[in-house]
């Protein structure tokens, strides 16, 4: 059973211009990969039937930092807070748009974010270019950490996702920030892990940075 408890608004800044509708100008790309690597933790591919609803989260947290990226992109969310379950009663926040379907920045970004991380070509590239990729790599565990279901034990930080794309730019990001990953798969899902110590604090300092977007 869901039961209605009400929903919560969000008050959006000013919409940042994009630029051009097929490339997302540096700062939009950290704010579209950032939220599509939220809406691929709860979820293994991308919804295709006609709907409001951009993503369902158990963490409250989470629904609040897309929200606020959505807002950002010029695209407001309206933001609802449910209740499910009987006997073990739990919350549920949903974050709904004002057309159907998903929107598009989620899907740019998201291509163009996974490019930027995953293309052999990009090894070796220059200082500017390098600096964007950690900032991606730090929105990529930032969101992780958020939404994904957590898998903390003294050895190691871990997340459990069910994409496998999003596997990969994991793994790849912690590679950028300094520290080593490896994925396993579980019932269910996949359990990207970092090694405990320096990898994992690592990881948690520099995911809860934020990296200028070098030029």
């Amino acid at each position: 059973m869901v039961r209605s408890t009400g929903a919560y608004a969000l008050t959006p800044p000013p919409p940042r211009p994009s630029g051009r509708t097929s490339l997302l100008d540096r700062a939009s790309l950290a704010d579209a990969f950032e939220a599509a690597c939220l809406v691929r933790c709860i979820r293994a591919e991308e919804v295709r039937q006609p709907t409001t609803l951009v993503a369902e989260f158990s963490s409250e947290a989470a629904a609040t930092r897309l929200a606020e990226l959505l807002a950002r992109l010029g695209t407001p969310a309206r933001s609802e807070r449910v209740t499910a379950g009987v006997r073990r009663r739990y919350e549920l926040h949903r974050l709904h748009v004002a057309e159907p379907g998903q929107p598009v920045v989620l899907s740019m970004g998201w291509r163009q974010g996974r490019t930027a991380l995953l293309d052999p070509a990009a090894v070796g590239a220059s200082a500017p270019r390098h600096a964007r990729r950690q900032a991606l790599a730090a929105a990529a565990w930032r969101a992780a950490l958020l939404a994904a279901g957590r898998h903390v034990r003294t050895t190691i930080l871990g997340v459990r996702i069910r994409d496998t794309e999003l596997a990969a730019v994991l793994v790849r990001s912690a590679n950028l920030l300094g520290s080593a990953a490896s994925v396993a798969p579980r019932s269910g899902c996949l359990l990207v892990t970092v090694p405990g110590g320096p990898d994992r604090e690592r990881v948690l300092r520099r995911s809860a940075e934020r990296f200028p977007l070098a030029t």
